[in-house]
């Protein structure tokens, strides 16, 4: 296996409505990830993107993008219609196959151009499900109710991870606070329910020798698995995918977990199936809660778990990327530092 690591990242701020172009949005994150990584375009051998036409609400969003790369140095690219994160190991094939050096992956997406729950009840089953106009959001519900159902965690346990991650972005309040206010989606109350948001991220992976640069952020293990299509084919309280997808990646004595959780609820599902300990940080980044982007906010956590990496803050990170309904299908990516 090739040494593949990310040595550059960089996001928009989040915004609620952000009015830029797809194409302006590729051009800033792209640049800023390559300064990080004190590259130019003209380094890059592979390009890959994460994004969806539904999400945009226009066709062809991601060829418009491209505009952000430039079509000159001519470079190898391609699209996944998922999460960025899923970019991201399609590079990492790439760079695994020797067919480039450096690669740079990025996702854009905005919530603020369609009706997301609408969006997302086109996942589900065509025949039984869908026609019932169910939405991820109440299926997020009848989760965190199976999960309460096990008595392993309270609804306090959920106000708890609210705090602490508006605490890590500027926020405050108490969880007695939070436990006051009604109950929307089942146990779930609009605390609980992600913060949508526009932006746009990007990473750039060096392989071999190029990988090998102070700060850089190692990955030493990836792998991803999908759940049954049914939801109610499977146990929502628990993530098996993850699971397999954690012991396959070689999870094991990390100090960070920057976890796709845009569900407060779904961070104890995570931190279960990953088997992480009370000495992990998690979600340091104020994770997914706060600043929920489709088609990015999987990369973001891949992105500040080398954050955490680049800074000092961890030797290991593990990263977690998500999607569809109940956290149907998982990417978890073990990075680690000081090889630089």
């Amino acid at each position: 296996m090739r040494d593949v690591a990310i040595i550059g990242y960089h996001r928009m701020l989040p915004s609620l409505q952000n009015t830029a172009e797809e194409s302006q949005m590729v051009s800033i994150v792209v640049s800023g990830a390559l300064n990080q990584a004190g590259l130019s375009r003209r380094d890059v051998d592979f390009f890959c993107s994460g994004s969806c036409d539904y999400n945009m609400g226009r066709p062809f969003s991601f060829v418009m993008a491209l505009d952000g790369i430039g079509a000159w140095p001519p470079a190898c690219e391609s699209h996944v219609e998922m999460d960025a994160a899923w970019a991201l190991y399609e590079a990492w094939v790439h760079l695994q196959m020797g067919h480039a050096e450096i690669a740079v992956v990025y996702g854009f997406g905005k919530s603020s151009l369609v009706d997301m729950e609408m969006v997302s009840t086109q996942q589900l089953d065509p025949y039984f499900l869908a026609p019932l106009g169910v939405t991820g959001t109440d299926l997020a519900g009848m989760q965190a109710a199976a999960l309460l159902n096990t008595g392993r965690y309270s609804t306090r346990d959920f106000a708890e991870v609210v705090i602490r991650s508006r605490t890590a972005v500027g926020g405050s309040g108490t969880a007695k606070e939070l436990l006051q206010a009604p109950q929307l989606h089942g146990p779930l109350r609009a605390h609980d329910l992600p913060v949508r948001a526009d932006g746009a991220a990007a990473v750039v992976l060096a392989a071999g020798p190029r990988a090998c640069v102070h700060g850089a952020a190692h990955i030493i293990g990836i792998d991803h698995r999908i759940e049954a299509h049914s939801v109610g084919a499977r146990d929502l309280s628990q993530s098996a995918s993850t699971a397999l997808a954690g012991k396959q990646a070689g999870v094991v004595n990390v100090d960070v977990a920057e976890l796709h959780a845009s569900y407060s609820h779904q961070e104890f599902i995570l931190k279960d199936a990953l088997n992480l300990g009370g000495g992990v940080v998690l979600n340091p980044s104020g994770g997914s809660l706060v600043d929920d982007i489709p088609m990015v906010s999987g990369l973001i956590r891949l992105g500040e778990a080398a954050v955490a990496i680049r800074e000092g803050g961890a030797n290991r990170a593990v990263a977690h990327a998500s999607s569809g309904p109940c956290l149907q299908q998982n990417l978890v990516c073990l990075l680690e530092g000081g090889r630089g």
